[in-house]
């Protein structure tokens, strides 16, 4: 069963996220959102990607899909 995608969703933690390369040939990035952290005029993520690191991420528009955390 595929997860359910929504574009236009804030994602909140336990998400899982799916960023599209920003170069071509590089690969799709994949990671779940542990914390929302808001700020004055947007909002940024701190995500555990796939390979097992973690960074904050602030998404660029149109560039992160929300794969719900429901499966």
């Amino acid at each position: 069963m595929q997860p359910e995608e929504d574009e236009g969703m804030d994602a909140k933690p336990g998400d899982r996220i799916l960023v599209e390369a920003e170069t071509v040939g590089q690969p799709d990035r994949e990671g779940e959102v542990l914390e929302v952290i808001e700020g004055s005029t947007r909002v940024s993520y701190r995500v555990r990607w796939a390979d097992g690191h973690e960074s904050i991420f602030t998404p660029a528009a149109g560039s992160m899909r929300v794969l719900s955390a429901s499966e």
